[in-house]
């Protein structure tokens, strides 16, 4: 891949990751308001970043290999 498809890859990445937390935010919101647990906490959250491969780690490593 080109620099320029790196970044579209990674960006890609980035708002399917915004769109899956923006959802969680609100579960959490819902059942707050319903005076539930939160469903999705710290650990979830972070979970993210491995999932949609957008780590620190995983995003330098696909401009310095």
């Amino acid at each position: 891949m080109t620099p320029e498809q790196q970044v579209a890859y990674v960006m890609g990445q980035v708002a399917s990751a915004l769109i899956e937390m923006e959802a969680m935010k609100a579960t959490n919101q819902e059942r707050e308001h319903r005076g539930e647990s939160p469903a999705y906490g710290y650990d979830q959250f972070m979970e993210l970043q491995i999932k949609y491969c957008i780590s620190h780690n995983t995003i330098i490593s696909y401009f310095y290999p």
